[in-house]
């Protein structure tokens, strides 16, 4: 299965973000140049491991800590024998879930657990897609920069100040190198207009067809989570992922006791409520050299 991080959209993200990309062999390498210090190159679920360009990599662009997070345990064997160790704090959610999206929408919803088809169904009665309908809820895509600054602003509006949200250049680029058929942004606003709640899905591709879509990210206001518009919002995202041809939605991300962050346990909760099959990746592996 084709990783997101290693299809042409995302490799166009990163170079928009300021990374070097070297693809050799049909596998995306990501380095970064740092002042003084020298690099850092990164290999994230590649379908291969080839040491040997990992090492040409190393010694042309002078790096010191080259990351590597495999796809399978049988990448890990590789990565002791040439020197990697574990990391305490991988880079990519160790841990996640998936559903097949090759089946009905009646049987797919039929998979979700109780409280998430009732917070669909209750949503349904209160929401419209698309365009406001009277005094109820809408969710609707925001596929314009305006669209998508207003977009991350409702989103740094709805959490503590502490808190990380993407600047909106990282969005806008994310937009660019996805476009509208590999990227999805959508809203949910009240019955005034205020966005309440919004989500993010990108598309990865397995030749000219379209495979896995991730739910990249998502957050609701108080507002939000009162009407559980969160459900609303990514019960539509898995439905444009099917429309769109894909065969696998990916959750992007839940709690992992082997690498365990607390705050990750109220949306895992959520999460876990459409259902799924858990998948588990191996963590994240690092080697420090002086660079050459």
């Amino acid at each position: 299965m084709l990783d997101v991080r290693q299809s042409s959209h995302y490799a166009d993200f990163l170079k928009r973000e300021g990374w070097i990309v070297e693809r050799t062999k049909g596998v995306n390498y990501f380095i970064r140049k740092f002042p003084v210090v020298g690099s850092i190159l990164k290999l994230q679920r590649p379908e291969k491991i080839d040491f040997e360009v990992v090492e040409k990599l190393r010694r042309k662009y002078g790096i010191f800590q080259t990351i590597i997070e495999p796809e399978d345990e049988l990448q890990t064997k590789s990565l002791g024998s040439n020197g990697f160790k574990l990391s305490k704090n991988p880079y990519l959610p160790s841990k996640t879930l998936q559903i097949g999206l090759t089946k009905s929408e009646k049987t797919i919803l039929s998979g979700f657990k109780k409280d998430a088809r009732q917070a669909i169904r209750k949503a349904a009665f209160a929401m419209s897609y698309g365009e406001p309908k009277g005094d109820r809820y809408f969710i609707k895509e925001c596929s314009t920069p305006n669209d998508i600054r207003e977009w991350r602003e409702s989103w740094k509006n709805s959490v503590k100040f502490n808190r990380y949200v993407p600047p909106v250049e990282q969005l806008l680029n994310l937009r660019k190198s996805f476009g509208d058929k590999k990227s999805l942004f959508l809203a949910s606003h009240n019955i005034s207009g205020s966005i309440i709640g919004g989500a993010l899905f990108t598309i990865s591709s397995h030749g000219v067809s379209n495979y896995i879509s991730y739910y990249w990210y998502g957050f609701t206001n108080k507002e939000g989570r009162s009407s559980l518009s969160q459900y609303s919002l990514l019960y539509q995202g898995i439905l444009w992922a099917k429309k769109m041809g894909c065969k696998v939605f990916d959750f992007e991300g839940i709690y992992d006791s082997r690498f365990p962050i607390k705050n990750w346990l109220g949306f895992s909760h959520f999460k876990k409520s459409f259902g799924g099959t858990e998948v588990l990746y191996p963590g994240c592996y690092t080697k420090f050299r002086l660079p050459i």
